[in-house]
């Protein structure tokens, strides 16, 4: 039998509790602790959205989906998918360890973030290396994946089914639309208003761009071509959820394009977070409730686009993505 390969699924992580927010926050922070009003403001968003983020389920469920839709290509027992976080248990280093006892000689890392960047899918490589250099397994990293046709066109449905929610008047509530199965995409509503897209990211520190880091760049390809799919014209990108440091932070951040676009009367608009896989704080809380409080107040109609969490769609294209990099990674020895 064919020895199995290993897929080591990386992700964020979000504490399970408000009891575990603390020592969350201060594993992100370095090992220093937040202020307490620091950790006030972090509780409270976690309230606003329900006391607890469902990242977590989320992510498990999208490991369970990736291992299906292998074992649906390859056969049960060629892959075994395992998942490990940055910020909470299991952690990545734990897991990678428990891949080698298991006899896993040889894994594909795949972070479920698409757009590559040395402060962030490097950390998770980083991470995982310093692990597997203990007793392995050997590693093969998936740098990026912002232009899998798959996740495209998954974005592209979900812009697709946001325009068309807007030009049917959806009320701005912090409604989501479902993201498929919809009419073809426009630019525009009835009456020639016209309708923007807005494509975020999370932010990162200003810094990285002194040495060339690919991560804009990435978000503008991945934007383009989704917007080439849904066949729109009018868009624009924003960066969202900067840290609270005293670095600066990559910009124009996401409140201020949408004043923007409300100075340039802009009345519709569609937030497309490109950069994000699933629902998660940065999305419930950064989009759901502070975009759509600031829209509210300057008389603006937003919708923001579904999440992809464990879509069909979505997961081939990280099964597809997986068998690439492994099916290189032999060529290559």
């Amino acid at each position: 039998m064919t020895e199995p390969r290993g897929v080591l699924l990386m992700a964020y992580g979000t504490p399970a509790s408000l009891d575990e927010v603390e020592a969350y926050y201060t594993h992100i922070r370095h090992g220093r602790p937040p202020t307490p009003e620091l950790l006030a403001d972090l509780k409270a968003r976690y309230q606003a959205i329900g006391g607890v983020s469902p990242l977590n389920d989320i992510t498990r469920r999208q490991a369970a989906a990736l291992q299906a839709r292998l074992d649906a290509i390859d056969g049960p027992g060629r892959w075994r998918v395992f998942l490990g976080m940055k910020h909470t248990r299991p952690f990545i280093q734990d897991i990678v360890r428990e891949m080698a006892a298991s006899g896993v000689k040889t894994a594909v890392t795949l972070v479920l973030a698409p757009h590559y960047s040395t402060m962030s899918v490097k950390s998770y490589q980083t991470a995982a290396d310093q692990a597997a250099a203990e007793a392995g397994p050997r590693l093969w990293h998936v740098d990026s994946w912002h232009l899998q046709p798959q996740f495209l066109q998954a974005l592209a449905e979900r812009v697709t089914a946001a325009l068309a929610r807007l030009s049917a008047g959806a009320p701005s509530d912090g409604a989501v639309s479902d993201g498929r199965s919809a009419p073809s995409a426009s630019d525009g509503t009835p009456g020639g208003t016209p309708a923007t897209v807005i494509f975020s990211a999370h932010s990162l520190p200003e810094r990285i761009l002194e040495a060339d880091d690919p991560y804009p760049r990435q978000l503008r390809e991945t934007g383009e071509a989704v917007a080439r799919l849904a066949g729109v014209t009018d868009y624009t990108f924003a960066w969202q959820s900067a840290g609270r440091t005293d670095d600066r932070w990559l910009g124009p951040d996401i409140l201020d394009v949408i004043r923007q676009l409300a100075g340039q009367g802009r009345r519709r608009l569609v937030v497309c977070p490109a950069g994000f896989v699933a629902d998660h704080l940065e999305v419930l809380y950064d989009v759901d409730i502070d975009c759509q409080r600031l829209a509210a107040e300057l008389g603006v109609q937003l919708v923001r686009t579904a999440s992809l969490n464990d879509d069909p769609l979505f997961i081939a294209g990280l099964a597809d993505v997986v068998r690439a990099r492994a099916a290189r990674g032999d060529h290559d020895e």
